[in-house]
């Protein structure tokens, strides 16, 4: 099996997510800032993905010593740099998840929800505990326990799957039009912080993480069929979470 043969197989997913009714109903500020209330957590366990892989693919630990293919510990420590601390629109140093939450706030977007949940987080609560008691949304927390438990395999290439196929590289785009047609209608509401935030993953997903990420996914797999089917299995069933976490804002935007 290969890249090519996981791409076959997720199309039907990626075409269903890219053809989504979700972006036809995001027409005002409010239905913007009801997506990124939901949409926030994705950007923040995103990167718990991320440091996973990390963790696992490099040694983060002291005594250090050499850890695994020194090309995939290349492949994701260049990842980790960009996304942990890329350049802002201020030119300054921040992670993804800080760009988007200023976004949010500065398009008026509700932030306490996801910030109680990260206190309690760096409060050393467990995250299953905290993701059942939470007063997010039930979609939120099925889409957040899908992301733990493929965590918690500890097997770098099915984190590695979820990381690749299932999350940001279908998103961006769509969101372009989106933020440029409700930032046209509605002048006095500043969305230049969100539109920033995917004009950055697209360079960066187009350009440098989408060609590393797949060759991450190669370096792990190699010649192992099972490993390619299980890779092949995280994919599809990532791409199916998100579509019905997507399913599940649209629903709230119709409310």
């Amino acid at each position: 099996m290969s890249i090519k043969n996981i791409e076959q197989a997720i199309a039907p997913y990626q075409k269903q997510l890219l053809q989504h009714t979700l972006y036809t109903q995001i027409k005002t500020p409010e239905d913007l800032r009801i997506f990124m209330q939901h949409h926030v957590f994705a950007v923040w366990d995103f990167m718990s993905l991320l440091k996973a892989l990390q963790n696992t693919l490099t040694n983060t630990q002291t005594p250090w010593f050499p850890v695994g293919n020194p090309e995939v510990r290349y492949l994701i420590n260049e990842i980790v740099l960009a996304e942990e601390t890329d350049i802002n629109q201020k030119g300054k140093r921040q992670s993804h998840y800080e760009m988007y939450l200023d976004a949010m706030e500065k398009s008026g977007a509700d932030t306490t929800i996801i910030h109680r949940f990260i206190n309690a987080i760096e409060s050393g609560k467990d995250i299953y505990l905290l993701i059942q008691e939470s007063d997010i949304p039930i979609s939120i927390k099925i889409f957040l326990e899908f992301t733990f438990n493929i965590i918690d395999t500890k097997k770098p290439h099915q984190i590695a799957a979820a990381f690749t196929f299932g999350r940001e590289d279908l998103i961006p785009s769509m969101f372009q039009s989106i933020i440029k047609e409700v930032q046209k209608n509605f002048p006095k509401d500043d969305l230049s912080l969100f539109k920033y935030y995917f004009d950055r993953h697209i360079e960066l997903d187009e350009d440098e993480h989408g060609p590393m990420a797949l060759k991450m996914i190669e370096e792990l797999c190699g010649d192992e069929s099972q490993k390619w089917e299980e890779v092949k299995k995280v994919s599809i069933a990532s791409l199916q979470k998100r579509i019905e976490l997507w399913d599940e804002i649209e629903k709230e935007i119709l409310l």
